[in-house]
Parts: structure tokens; sequence; C-alpha cells
């Protein structure tokens, strides 16, 4: 879940670790907060594996600070996940969005319409938060409950609004 946020950042410009959790903060915000327990493993794992270089860069306040950068298998692996993202990264909303925060990093019209392509298949697939004794989605105005009836019915809206962007980003990209 890190991974793709701290390369697609790093692919920008280089950050110390403080300036990077809170650019993936403000990515992810309260849904799916960063703990620093979390992101310098990731970071240390991504340094051995060669995908970030760090070196030690005057701070502030006289403190060196480790300052990331992304190194070339950092690049090619950012946008080989950007042209492939799993299947958990189209279906969750969260995941999505951070995998079209960095998008525009693929230089291929194609490529991104591909995986935008992907979104919009899944989001025009019939689903529900809840469903019907044989197994069939429950539409917004179907529950008596108001709390799941508002559920849905805010569900459908976005979807409606998501599914919009995507038939016109897709236009916009060349795609029929």
């Amino acid at each position: 879940m890190l991974e793709l946020p701290i390369l697609g950042f790093l692919y920008e410009q280089p950050l110390h670790g403080y300036e990077l959790k809170e650019r993936i903060k403000a990515l992810s915000g309260h849904v799916r907060p960063v703990s620093d327990g979390a992101l310098y493993p990731a970071i240390t794992r991504l340094v051995k594996a060669r995908k970030l270089d760090e070196h030690a860069a005057p701070g502030a306040r006289a403190a060196q600070r480790r300052v990331l950068t992304l190194t070339y298998a950092g690049r090619t692996d950012l946008l080989d996940h950007l042209r492939r993202p799993k299947d958990i990264e189209i279906t969750d909303q969260t995941r999505f969005n951070t995998v079209l925060a960095f998008l525009r990093h693929l230089s291929d019209p194609a490529e991104q319409a591909a995986v935008l392509r992907r979104r919009l298949d899944f989001l025009e697939t019939p689903a529900s938060f809840f469903y019907d004794g044989e197994g069939r989605p429950v539409r917004a105005e179907e529950p008596a409950d108001l709390f799941r009836q508002g559920m849905l019915r805010v569900a459908r809206a976005t979807g409606q609004a998501e599914r919009a962007w995507l038939r016109e980003a897709l236009a916009e990209l060349g795609e029929r």
C-alpha cells in the first residue's frame, strides 16, 4: 500500500522522510493514515531493493535529514506498477485514487486508458453493500432502513459521477 505513493511522490522530486509522510497523509487522509512504524520500514525495504537512494543533507536547524531520491530501478518499477495495477487497486476506491494520482507519469495515452477502462468495467458491474435473499444487489430505494438507504444513495451518486468522468477521460485519451 505504501510503495506506490512513495515511488510516485519521489518520481516528482527528492524528499526527506517527513515531507514524504505528509504528502502520503494528504493523499490518503484519515481513510488510511500512515504511521512512522509502517513508512520507515517500507523506505528501508525500497532502499535495500535499490529502488531508492538516500543521502544526508543539512536540516533546517543543523540536524541532518535523509533525503530520498528515486533510482532508475524505482522509476521502472513505478511505471510497471502503473501499467498493471493489482485488481484491488482497481476495485478499492482509496487505492484506485492512489493509482490515479500518479497515472500521468505513464507517457502513453493507450496505457493510461487501459487502466481507466479496467476501473470503468468494474464500476459498470452491478454491485451493492447489501443483497436480498436471492443474491440480487439491493437498490437505493429498496431498504426501509433510512441509513442503509443513505449509504446506497451516496454510493450511487458517487458511482455515476465517477463513471461519467471515466468516460470523458477515455474519450480525451482517444478511446472510443
